[in-house]
């Protein structure tokens, strides 16, 4: 008789404790970022060298796949449909303006973008997909930086192997995530707003890329990050020249988990970015 009540309520307790883990454990995956249930604005184009379509055929699949609805447009023309724009949660961008004949972003579809993430659309994107798309420096306060160079390029070198290293570990994006290599790509070097929450660095290895340019050894520069832009969340990732790079497990999951945290600008609290680290 007490050895029946002893198993049984070692049973009550184990299961209470069973119940109790998996409940948090949802509730903590339910806080999470989601693409379920989104409306995504896809766009593409520009400079073929990054692989505009290619990239739309990579990750379209698997923003659907995570429930996200998707359209697709492989010009700036969807920037002026005001009610589109106001429906989307997300607006993923890889159009590099750069040696392309296709249009630039013109003022309507400029003021069109900035409105929608200014009401809370987010905007995400990659390489020169997101940073190189226009020469419009308010452009450029959106993205919260502005491609300058990936050095190296006057010495015969445009491609090079260096390490991403995380630099805050406990943000969703990168949170789990180690150092990682890569290699014969390129390693942007960015003009970057102090306003930017930086996520990932890398260093620059080499004395002297060219006479052109200061000696920038031992210097690190922002690979990875996110900021508010009036209420919508905006997400960057430098790395992606080659859809190779995606190839790398921690690539994709960053940029995934970017997609995810910039979809939800609609839906909670503007996050506190500013980190003022020069401040005495």
């Amino acid at each position: 008789m007490f050895l029946n009540y002893t198993i049984q309520k070692t049973l009550l307790i184990f299961s209470f404790f069973l119940f109790s883990t998996i409940y948090v454990f949802s509730q903590n995956q339910a806080n999470y970022p989601s693409l379920n249930g989104k409306k995504v604005i896809f766009v593409y184009g520009g400079m073929q060298g990054h692989s505009p379509k290619e990239s739309a055929d990579l990750f379209v699949p698997l923003l659907e796949k995570e429930g996200a609805t998707v359209k697709v447009f492989n010009n700036f023309s969807v920037y002026e449909d005001e009610k589109l724009m106001g429906e989307a949660d997300l607006i993923i961008q890889t159009f590099t303006d750069a040696f392309t004949a296709d249009p630039r972003m013109n003022g309507a579809q400029f003021n069109g973008l900035k409105n929608a993430i200014l009401n809370g659309t987010g905007f995400a994107g990659w390489h020169g997909g997101l940073a190189d798309s226009s020469p419009n420096p308010q452009y450029h306060f959106i993205v919260g930086g502005d491609f300058i160079s990936h050095p190296g390029e006057l010495e015969g070198m445009k491609t090079s192997e260096y390490e991403v290293k995380i630099y805050d570990q406990e943000d969703y994006i990168t949170k789990g995530i180690k150092d990682f290599k890569v290699s014969d790509t390129e390693q942007y070097y960015m003009m970057i707003d102090p306003n930017v929450k930086v996520l990932a660095t890398s260093e620059f290895k080499l004395n002297n890329w060219s006479p052109a340019e200061n000696n920038i050894k031992g210097s690190f520069m922002p690979v990875i990050w996110k900021k508010n832009y009036g209420k919508g969340r905006v997400f960057f990732n430098s790395l992606g020249h080659f859809l190779r790079e995606f190839e790398i497990p921690e690539v994709l999951t960053v940029q995934m988990r970017g997609f995810r945290w910039a979809s939800e600008g609609k839906y909670h609290p503007k996050e506190n970015l500013i980190l003022p680290v020069y401040k005495k």
